[in-house]
């Protein structure tokens, strides 16, 4: 009976343990995570969605401070249109945020950084190519795109010394996703390194519409191979999106994926970035406590937890801090959902926003609680201690757990 660890992700020359843990932010996937992925010979990822109260959170640095202070005039205004990201400073915590993590990084493995597309931040274009960019300066292994199509990230990299030596890949939910990708990179003679196919059962945001339960990642897995095969091109491919146990992941790998994507299960390692608190609540969660809606800003469906206190807020948006979420006009779902009920209840009081969350402020304080469709499983790769809560696992349990474990069995913790 195969194993996880009878496959091996290729890179090159490089082989690695073909686990990928998927980025998680805000800060959720941390530097701490990816370490441990890497050094255990496989990929981790950090992200650098609102990295600049990341870098604030690591490295004691003011860059949410010095931004809500330059347009504090604006908090009362429901025109966000004028609040920007100062480029300079952006770079400068991407290049903190990575590089501090690459500097500590030991073993044999890789990491990545997930960057969001939709992460648009009212300025979508400069800013995306300041994130990316800086990563690269900052020595990240390689880039996973997400949350978006990207037609043209890649040409936003396409100077940098790095372009051709990092390791580029992108999130798709389809073949057609993928196949409009590679027509519009075509002109830059670059494939990307590796395709991240994400089912219809992943955590957080879906590359789906409301009818994503019609829809089945061995299914998808199959159809890109297929598509790749045809095409003649030579593209690994990484299945994400439900995959629970090491036989769950064998199965991918022998239908022909080149490694498998993870992120439910290390949500409650201690590496994560989430409080012990919110760990346990998704140790406690039952399968009717996850639910997928349209609550998100960025338009997406997102799968959480029913109980997330994110859910009916009403607080004030606060993009003068934040407004990672500002398209290029500087407008988001949240401030329009929230502007409407501030018609209906002028006083600001006791304000509900059912139809959308303030999803920046929300995320950095973990009070939006996105998980995997199997997070109600959690509670069976662990024990119940003797005060009622669960214990949480150390990422190199579930690592390994994952790497070595045949037959659906999960390894529970000493």
């Amino acid at each position: 009976m195969k194993r996880v660890d009878d496959f091996r992700l290729k890179f090159g020359n490089k082989e690695l343990v073909p686990l990928m843990i998927g980025g998680m932010g805000v800060d959720i996937s941390t530097a701490e995570l990816a370490l441990e992925a890497a050094r255990l010979g496989g990929v981790g990822h950090i992200s650098d969605a609102m990295v600049q109260d990341v870098s604030d959170r690591r490295f004691d640095t003011d860059f949410v401070k010095e931004k809500t202070k330059f347009y504090k005039h604006n908090i009362n205004n429901s025109d966000k249109s004028e609040v920007q990201f100062d480029m300079g400073r952006l770079a400068e915590a991407t290049k903190l945020h990575v590089g501090r993590t690459m500097e500590a990084k030991r073993g044999d493995g890789l990491i990545f950084v997930n960057c969001m597309e939709k992460l648009t931040m009212n300025s979508p274009r400069d800013t995306l190519q300041v994130r990316l960019n800086s990563a690269l300066d900052a020595g990240i292994d390689g880039i996973t795109l997400s949350a978006g199509l990207h037609l043209g990230s890649f040409a936003l990299m396409a100077d940098h010394p790095r372009f051709r030596d990092a390791k580029l890949g992108i999130i798709v939910s389809s073949v057609r996703a993928l196949q409009l990708f590679l027509r519009k990179t075509a002109r830059l003679n670059r494939l990307p390194d590796f395709v991240v196919i994400e089912g219809p059962l992943a955590g957080g945001h879906l590359g789906f519409g409301m009818d994503w339960a019609q829809y089945d990642l061995a299914t998808i897995v199959t159809e890109i191979a297929q598509f790749l095969k045809t095409e003649q091109l030579d593209i690994p491919l990484i299945a994400a999106g439900g995959i629970f146990t090491g036989s769950d992941a064998t199965h991918f790998l022998e239908l022909g994926a080149a490694g498998i994507q993870v992120a439910t299960r290390f949500t409650v390692a201690n590496e994560c970035g989430l409080p012990d608190k919110v760990k346990q609540e998704y140790f406690k969660a039952s399968e009717e406590d996850i639910v997928v809606n349209t609550l998100s800003p960025t338009g997406y469906p997102m799968r959480m937890l029913r109980n997330t206190p994110a859910i009916g807020a009403g607080i004030r948006p606060n993009c003068e801090a934040y407004g990672y979420l500002l398209d290029g006009n500087g407008g988001c779902a949240y401030i329009n959902a929230y502007n409407a009920q501030i018609v209906i209840h002028p006083d600001g009081k006791n304000i509900s926003v059912p139809d959308k969350t303030c999803l920046c402020t929300h995320m950095r304080n973990y009070n939006c609680w996105t998980c995997g469709s199997t997070t109600y499983r959690l509670k069976d790769t662990t024990r119940k201690q003797a005060d009622g809560t669960y214990q949480t696992l150390s990422a190199e349990h579930i690592f390994k757990d994952y790497q070595f474990s045949v037959d659906n069995q999960i390894l529970l913790p000493a």
